[in-house]
């Protein structure tokens, strides 16, 4: 679990997501603008992750993004409202981990969360985690083939590869998928996993039909037999 900021001038939001992600395990500190995220951070502990409100009062958060990203090195969540189409690509252009419209789904915003710690932390050497013939390149999150050549996947196909390759020789359920390579896009139903593991082995197997690097458990999920 990590430490966490959040940053957000609605009270009543700020207090919610404090509680939900620290009855998940996260110590959580919370500010109300960019003074109060100064005085955190003189503080002298910088979180490893922040969950920034665009529309912050004063400094908003795109501002604050841009100088956390200067000074720290941390994973950075936006919160935008949900037609702030322009906020969003701004974000990311300028550091942020990824973003989530408001209103907040819980469940989904530590799923993004788990998955910006999970990219970010510091666990593989720099040869990186084999997957079959290829190996999981975390530090740059891509996967390789076994002559070093990026394989052509989408951030979300890496997350799965990720889910598999950290977690090798146990069944992960649809609802383990989720949590471990949350969706980036509007498809968030369970079922969305099993046509993303369709996609990835697809491109991955060398026979599709008779996987060998994700295979079923029926009933279960599926499994890297590592």
């Amino acid at each position: 679990m990590a430490r966490i900021a959040v940053v957000d001038d609605e009270v009543d939001v700020r207090e919610m997501l404090a509680d939900y992600l620290g009855s998940i395990g996260h110590e959580v500190v919370t500010a109300g603008d960019g003074a109060g995220l100064e005085g955190l951070l003189a503080n002298g502990d910088a979180p490893a992750l922040f969950v920034l409100d665009v529309g912050l009062p004063g400094q908003d958060g795109l501002e604050l993004a841009r100088m956390l990203r200067g000074r720290l090195d941390p994973g950075i969540v936006m919160l935008t409202g949900a037609g702030d189409l322009v906020d969003r690509v701004v974000g990311l252009e300028i550091g942020a981990d990824d973003y989530i419209a408001k209103p907040v789904a819980l469940p989904e915003l530590a799923a993004r969360i788990e998955a910006v710690l999970r990219r970010r932390r510091p666990v593989v050497a720099v040869e990186g985690l084999p997957f079959g013939t290829y190996r999981l390149d975390l530090r740059a999150f891509r996967l390789v083939d076994g002559a070093g050549r990026p394989v052509d996947l989408s951030p979300m196909e890496v997350d799965l590869v990720a889910a598999f390759a950290t977690n090798p020789g146990k069944v992960l359920g649809r609802d383990d998928l989720m949590r471990l390579a949350p969706p980036r896009d509007d498809d968030s139903n369970d079922r969305s996993i099993d046509h993303r593991v369709t996609r990835l082995r697809r491109k991955l197997e060398d026979d599709p039909e008779h996987p060998q690097l994700v295979k079923t458990v029926r009933g279960m999920g599926y499994v890297f037999p590592g």
